[in-house]
Parts: structure tokens; C-alpha cells; sequence
């Protein structure tokens, strides 16, 4: 199983996989976590790694107690289709 890695000096989530690697920029304010961008490796497009990384991100933040507030597109449409972690939208 992909582990997610908090990358605190880039201000990112990664995620490898066939060895590329996954990443959304984020930034933290008390008990915010802001998700400004997320983006896969071309070769990894189609294949469901940046969903896998929302998961982690998601359950990583549920786990810490923080809101996320999704500036992303594709953050914003992933948290809106999570029957599982939409509640974690602020």
C-alpha cells in the first residue's frame, strides 16, 4: 500500500506510485487545511492516484481534527462526491 508522506518543507502531501509521485500543495491555519492544488504525473492520469491521494489526505486530516477547505478544482469535486469525507469540508 502507497503511504502518504507530509512533505512540511514544500508544503505538500506526496504519494508514490510505479515510482512517480502524487502531490497536493496545501497550506495549514489552525485547524484549516487549505488544498491549493493536486496533480498526478501524466502516465499516472486515468488511473485513480490522485483520488488515492485524496483519500489519505482526507483521512490524514480527519484523524488530526482539521477542516479542509478545498481551493483546487479537483479537490473541490473529489470532497463533493466523498459520501465518506464531506463532512471534513469548512
Amino acid at each position: 500500500m502507497n503511504q502518504l508522506v507530509d512533505n512540511v518543507a514544500e508544503s505538500r502531501f506526496e504519494m508514490v506510485e510505479n515510482g512517480m509521485t502524487s502531490w497536493a500543495d496545501y497550506r495549514l491555519s489552525g485547524e484549516h487545511l487549505y488544498i491549493d492544488h493536486v496533480e498526478s504525473p501524466p502516465a499516472l492520469r486515468g488511473s485513480g492516484a490522485a483520488g488515492r491521494l485524496m483519500t489519505a489526505v482526507a483521512t490524514n486530516a480527519r484523524q488530526r481534527g482539521l477542516r479542509i477547505t478545498p481551493i483546487c478544482g479537483y479537490a473541490a469535486a473529489w470532497l463533493r462526491r466523498s459520501h465518506e469525507f464531506r463532512d471534513l469540508v469548512a
